[in-house]
């Protein structure tokens, strides 16, 4: 799962079907409706926000509106309860190594998509974060591989220690289209 910090505009087609069936998935999780993912270190943010339902639905709500302006037919039924909230803080740090890990994805995936971004400077983060000085955010993954010298610490595999939830799919109440 990953919940990009950045602004959907940059995610070629892949990756923004990607990233609307995920945040989906996120909602599922935060309201309850499925017994895996919780304590995907994705969700952290929004478990920390003062409202997690409402600030799932207004990060689907922007990725939606990506989704229309390039004239995708996503179901916009699906996003929850949805008002406005104040915005959630991102570091200029975890902006930085987003950036660096889409446009090393697009580079085998979606090299001309990546041509069409690779002159940005500064990418924008997904309008729900304002960006702060700072660096990689703790709850990525990356950032628990080294402690804050740099000095590398025990990996974590997928599905041990307290920052992994087990990864599965979560069947229980979910029909084959949910997600699109």
């Amino acid at each position: 799962m990953r919940l990009w910090s950045l602004h959907p505009q940059y995610l070629d087609s892949k990756g923004l079907v990607a990233l609307w069936r995920e945040g989906l998935l996120a909602q599922a999780v935060l309201v309850g409706k499925t017994i895996g993912y919780k304590h995907h270190p994705q969700l952290v943010r929004f478990l920390q926000s003062p409202s997690p339902r409402k600030y799932i639905a207004a990060y689907l709500r922007l990725i939606y509106d990506e989704a229309v302006r390039r004239g995708y037919h996503f179901d916009e039924k699906k996003i929850g309860p949805c008002s406005t909230v104040k915005p959630l803080l991102v570091t200029r740090g975890q902006i930085e190594y987003e950036w660096s890990h889409l446009t090393n994805k697009l580079k085998t995936r979606a090299p001309s998509w990546l041509s069409h971004i690779e002159t940005v400077k500064q990418p924008e983060s997904h309008p729900l974060f304002q960006v702060v000085p700072g660096d990689i955010s703790e709850w990525e993954l990356v950032a628990a591989q080294s402690d804050r010298s740099g000095a590398p610490i025990a990996s974590i595999q997928p599905g041990t220690g307290s920052r992994c939830g087990i990864s599965q799919w979560p069947s229980k109440n979910f029909a084959p289209g949910d997600f699109l």
